[in-house]
């Protein structure tokens, strides 16, 4: 997959081990770059004001943004549309 022809996605959850079940899942799946990042909630210094993340690199295609929001939502998270934006 070309860097200029993909597209990154950021799934914040609340959880960390739901944040690395998903990781392994989407790993599994054959998508070659995703992790699990620490990811600071906006304006909060506390390291307990932060929330867990799978950050996923695909291919530009919609269908996984779409396939991404409904994973957070059915983990009690959310999806960072532009996550480095």
């Amino acid at each position: 997959m070309s860097r200029t022809d993909d597209a990154q996605h950021l799934i914040v959850l609340p959880e960390r081990e739901t944040a690395e079940t998903l990781a392994d899942d989407l790993e599994a799946e054959g998508l070659p770059d995703v992790r699990v990042v620490r990811e600071a909630l906006a304006g909060e210094d506390d390291s307990e004001d932060h929330e867990w993340a799978v950050y996923v690199r695909t291919p530009a295609d919609p269908a996984y943004v779409t396939r991404f929001q409904a994973l957070a939502a059915a983990h009690d998270g959310w999806y960072d549309p532009e996550p480095f934006g």
